[in-house]
């Protein structure tokens, strides 16, 4: 089997405050595959967004990042110095950012924003680069591409941004691709086409993709695998299928219950929810740290919370419970 175009072992970050060090993200572990879709799920203020940020080492100097094991395609990234990351960076890696209005550069124009990637990082001229980037935009779905590339980012729609957006992080042809919540900005009908779009193109170019969302529904639709993210460390990860059809961590299984099912949730009935609030992350953090909001905690969560692996493999939880079933769930066969 070939070896992952990222992994990650102990993932830490750290951040101090005036009233002490705040662990912002504990013992991150996956591994993503060429041509995966891994979405990292969970509300907001869960480290979601930091992760990546480690990943493509754009953290604040504040932030002190940790690591048993950080590597990208044969690369060490606890070990790649400034220079080395900047090759990375727009070329090998790409990152796709919450908000298009802000992560365009106002006084450039679309053309030049697009092609300073790849006469960075290729050798090409001005019109190699121009031919590519107008190749992306259609292949983004912007008609009359070459007419954009003198355009600038106001003059474009939120979802026509966006969509230049996915065409500047191919631009290089990248193995990996993370996207921090690429389709919160744009209205419901234009999300679906986005998250379409990236995961038709990422598949047909065979590259690894980390989508960082919120919205368990749209992890449905597209995602591999699964990485469901509570107060900094990762409570349940698995295949898509898996995670969905037998969630182990009663967090997943709060997450689940405030979506509505078509065809099963009566309209104008209550949908589920998490009570309680996510609890601080400053000073020493022990035990299980969703323990304060789950109606099947027990004294034995404050203790050490044991990594499990279900019956079926490849499905790990954080949980002193082994399995769904004191939530209703059945235990995977």
């Amino acid at each position: 089997m070939s070896e992952p175009v990222l992994s990650v072992r102990n993932l830490r970050l750290d951040i101090p405050t005036g009233a002490g060090t705040l662990h912002a993200v504990r013992g991150i572990d996956f591994d993503l595959e060429r041509g995966e879709t891994l979405c990292i799920v969970g509300e907001s203020g869960s480290g979601k967004s930091l992760t990546s940020l480690a990943i493509m080492d754009l953290l604040s100097k504040r932030i002190e990042r940790k690591a048993d094991k950080l590597v990208f395609d044969g690369t060490d990234l606890t070990k790649a110095g400034a220079k080395k990351m900047r090759a990375l960076r727009g070329d090998r890696m790409a990152m796709i950012f919450q908000e298009p209005m802000t992560s365009l550069n106002p006084a450039y124009t679309i053309g030049d924003q697009l092609m300073e990637a790849l006469l960075l990082h290729r050798k090409v001229g001005k019109a190699e680069a121009r031919r590519r980037a107008v190749e992306l935009l259609e292949k983004v779905g912007i008609t009359g591409a070459e007419r954009r590339l003198s355009q600038y980012p106001h003059q474009l729609s939120g979802g026509l941004r966006q969509r230049v957006m996915i065409a500047m992080a191919l631009m290089c042809e990248p193995e990996l691709i993370i996207a921090d919540e690429p389709t919160t900005a744009l209205d419901v009908t234009i999300q679906a086409q986005i998250l379409r779009l990236l995961v038709d193109l990422t598949r047909e170019m065979n590259v690894a993709m980390i989508l960082i969302t919120h919205d368990l529904g749209v992890v449905a639709r597209v995602a591999d695998k699964v990485a469901v993210m509570y107060a900094g460390e990762l409570v349940e990860t698995g295949t898509a299928k898996k995670v969905f059809d037998a969630p182990m961590h009663p967090y997943t299984r709060g997450l689940l219950r405030c979506i509505p099912v078509p065809g099963k949730t009566e309209r104008g009935s209550e949908l589920g929810s998490i009570p309680g609030i996510v609890p601080s992350l400053v000073g020493k953090v022990s035990g299980c740290v969703f323990r304060t909001r789950c109606e099947e905690a027990t004294e034995a969560c404050r203790g050490e919370i044991p990594y499990r692996e279900s019956a079926e493999g490849r499905h790990n939880f954080r949980c002193v419970h082994e399995t769904g079933r004191r939530a209703g769930v059945e235990e995977p066969a």
